[in-house]
């Protein structure tokens, strides 16, 4: 496993994620994005930001795992949200939280991206996760 991850100093700290992913491998391993349903295709937290990432964090370690990788070799995560504002953060990463030591989430995060979104592809879907990993 090759993935270092850090925050240089000169860059904003603290924040939830780090800056920087510096990865060796040969193996990349990209998982599409994930959402808040369970593997029948129904909806899981429906109305519940902090649910929904919850869950859509468990399906992407579904995903990993499937080819071979965890989150500890994620370098990178990119979150879609829909309706988007400042004060969400807190249901946001109380989500990450809630599921940070049951999946083996680095904490902080690897460097991340959330985008503010107007809609996802159903009405009822607030937020998705894509996953980039690097295997050995």
């Amino acid at each position: 496993m090759g993935v270092q991850l850090f925050s240089p100093r000169g860059m904003m700290q603290p924040v939830p994620y780090h800056h920087v992913a510096v990865a060796s491998g040969s193996r990349h391993v990209h998982v599409a994005g994930q959402i808040s349903r369970d593997e029948a295709g129904r909806p899981v937290a429906s109305g519940d930001l902090r649910g929904q990432v919850a869950q859509a964090l468990r399906n992407t370690a579904h995903g990993l795992a499937g080819a071979g990788a965890s989150f500890s070799d994620v370098v990178r995560l990119t979150f879609y949200v829909t309706n988007w504002a400042p004060e969400r953060i807190g249901d946001f990463m109380a989500g990450v939280d809630d599921v940070a030591g049951e999946l083996g989430l680095p904490q902080p995060l690897p460097p991340a991206s959330l985008i503010g979104v107007d809609y996802l592809f159903e009405p009822d879907v607030e937020v998705e996760v894509e996953a980039t990993a690097i295997l050995a």
